[in-house]
């Protein structure tokens, strides 16, 4: 048994916590695996612990490009910093002179002789049921009419909508769609493709939400058969700010079931006020004026509220589902929660950094972390401090329950849905993924039927063309934490 042990550590450098006893069962199941998915040497991480004690490690302290498991301190810092139950506000408001605002904030005549303010309050989860909400809100103030613009108030982030923590080149998709304190839909559009009436026309294409700010150029086709090859792009034309241009092209079958695209968009601001407006007319509010983007004014007068999901519900769409833009938008809410104005991204991130070095005990200069969402391969963490980072998370009672609901399910839901299949750790593992061009990340807990929870990090940077063979590992890793008796 000496000799195994020492053979493993010489090939594989961990640490392998022996049974009372003198057998290491899970070690040397480990070992087999790493041996039978033939990786080079320092391509994987691995630590993990049974409550504070770590019990298995390989390569351990080596920083790695984390991925999307940079969300796991991200969710910590969001979870422990912000009050229990934080809700972010969106409102309409007017100026407070507004000679014919009444005292119950109601308008007598029904007309706004001025500006209609909507003001953002860094909601990231405010979609267009919120926004369905907020007009209803504002629809009993008995406004039929703006007779100026309706200006949509940004200020409480800055103006920075990707910041120099994302990689530099923009992919027009939605997840890496821009950031602002007044945003809608995840700040991307869908565009709903469904074929024509017969072959040769144009396929029916329509976005959501539609409004002047957006144009659609429909050159797709209607054919035979059942495939759906539309796709949609921007276009890069010169554009007004206040427009942006789609193209969808390619064909369609006559039987081809209804395809989504979902692109970004680049002006989170004037997309949601323009939106506004389309909404506000199906209430039956009249907007005269343009949509444009500004400040509202001190003392304004605030007459109806939306009210964002509770803070864990939001941290549950960031984690499940590995959204970067509620990530970045959380990180820029930490600052504004500080009081900066405007709220910038480095500053929070820093209120992120503060948090995971003062709970889990990291120390400043030893791990690298610029983006909260992952989405940059400047991030760099060892497994054994994101290890810690999860540790410190179960120790307190206030926040681990909503941080462990919101990691995706093995098997069952978010980014681990179609995962662990034919495994017996189907439900049994709770964990964050990590993916990114020859990076390939697993972190989180898991359980058995005996009660035992063991904290773990996977993390793979290597080969571009190995992430499927990673992620088979990692499963197969994970469900030997569930099965190891």
């Amino acid at each position: 048994m000496k000799i195994l042990l020492f053979v493993a550590a010489l090939f594989f450098p961990m640490l392998i916590a022996p049974a009372s006893n003198g057998q290491t069962p899970l070690g040397s199941r480990l070992e087999k695996q790493f041996k039978d998915a033939k990786f080079k040497s320092g391509e994987i991480s691995v630590w993990i612990a049974e409550g504070e004690t770590p019990i298995f490690s390989m390569e351990s302290k080596k920083l790695f490009i984390p991925a999307s498991t940079s969300k796991i301190p991200t969710a910590a810092a969001v979870l422990g910093l912000l009050p229990p139950g934080h809700k972010f506000k969106t409102v309409f408001a007017v100026d407070g002179d507004t000679p014919n605002l009444l005292g119950n904030q109601t308008f007598k005549g029904g007309t706004l002789k001025g500006s209609l303010y909507l003001i953002g309050g860094g909601d990231p989860s405010f979609v267009s049921e919120s926004l369905w909400f907020l007009v209803n809100e504002l629809q009993r103030s008995g406004l039929t009419e703006v007779d100026g613009d309706l200006v949509v108030d940004d200020s409480r982030f800055d103006n920075v909508r990707f910041g120099e923590d994302r990689q530099d080149q923009r992919v027009d998709r939605a997840y890496d769609a821009p950031l602002g304190a007044m945003s809608l839909n995840w700040n991307s559009v869908t565009a709903w493709i469904r074929p024509g009436g017969k072959t040769g026309d144009p396929a029916e294409v329509s976005l959501d939400v539609m409004s002047p700010f957006l144009q659609l150029q429909n050159r797709t086709k209607t054919q035979g058969g059942s495939a759906n090859s539309a796709q949609v792009e921007r276009l890069n034309t010169k554009t007004p700010k206040s427009a942006e241009v789609f193209l969808a092209s390619g064909t369609v079958g006559q039987t081809a079931a209804e395809k989504a695209i979902y692109k970004s968009i680049r002006e989170p601001a004037l997309w949601s006020g323009h939106a506004a407006v389309q909404f506000l007319a199906q209430r039956g509010i009249r907007v005269k004026g343009s949509v444009r983007e500004g400040v509202a004014p001190a003392g304004a007068k605030i007459l109806a509220t939306a009210e964002s999901k509770p803070l864990a519900h939001i941290v549950s769409d960031m984690m499940k589902w590995s959204n970067n833009y509620v990530a970045d938008m959380l990180v820029k809410n930490l600052s504004a929660e500080a009081g900066d104005r405007p709220a910038t991204t480095a500053k929070g991130i820093l209120r992120v950094r503060n948090y995971i070095e003062k709970t889990a005990g990291l120390k400043p200069g030893t791990y690298e972390f610029l983006n909260g969402a992952g989405f940059t391969r400047e991030n760099k963490m060892s497994a054994e401090q994101l290890g810690l980072v999860l540790t410190a998370m179960r120790r307190d009672f206030r926040i681990f329950p909503e941080f462990l609901t919101s990691l995706p399910i093995s098997g069952i839901d978010g980014t681990l849905r179609s995962r662990f299949q034919g495994l017996e750790s189907v439900g049994w593992v709770r964990a964050k993924s990590g993916l990114l061009n020859g990076v390939i990340g697993l972190a989180g807990y898991t359980g058995d039927e005996h009660g035992k929870i063991l904290t773990f990090v996977f993390l793979f940077n290597g080969a571009a063309g190995r992430e499927d063979a990673a992620r088979r590992l990692f499963d197969r890793m994970a469900n030997t934490l569930v099965i190891n008796h």
